[in-house]
């Protein structure tokens, strides 16, 4: 590898629950998505996912919560709708804030790191 070639390693940042459930970048994301589209399935698109499966992922955040993180609507005369909840508005900036932390956190062993990998 050329010194040139040497770019940031990623930070892959998630928690985990015992015995399961886990939050994780692409949850995080797919709430934010949901929040801009107001729809799951399109949340789910934009993240190339079928319904099922962001429905399946949005059920597991749901659960895993004393508060839910999206409320949703069936689809009706107006169709439906999800919302993010306040607390799931919250679990996004919370999330955020802690990958910040540890990517500043890290920053210095990351760089010893990326400073001694093989050219």
């Amino acid at each position: 590898m050329s010194a040139s070639a040497k770019t940031e390693p990623k930070l892959i940042f998630r928690l985990q629950f015992e015995p399961e459930g886990r939050i994780g970048r692409g949850k995080i994301q797919l709430l934010a998505h949901i929040r801009e589209s107001g729809s799951i399935s399109a949340g789910g698109r934009a993240m190339d996912m079928s319904y099922r499966r962001a429905w399946l992922l949005v059920d597991e955040m749901n659960r895993l919560f004393r508060t839910p993180v999206v409320e949703s609507q069936r689809g009706g005369k107006q169709g439906g709708g999800a919302v993010v909840t306040p607390f799931g508005e919250a679990l996004i900036a919370h999330y955020h804030a802690m990958e910040a932390k540890a990517r500043a956190a890290l920053a210095e062993d990351i760089g010893w790191i990326v400073d001694n990998l093989a050219d």
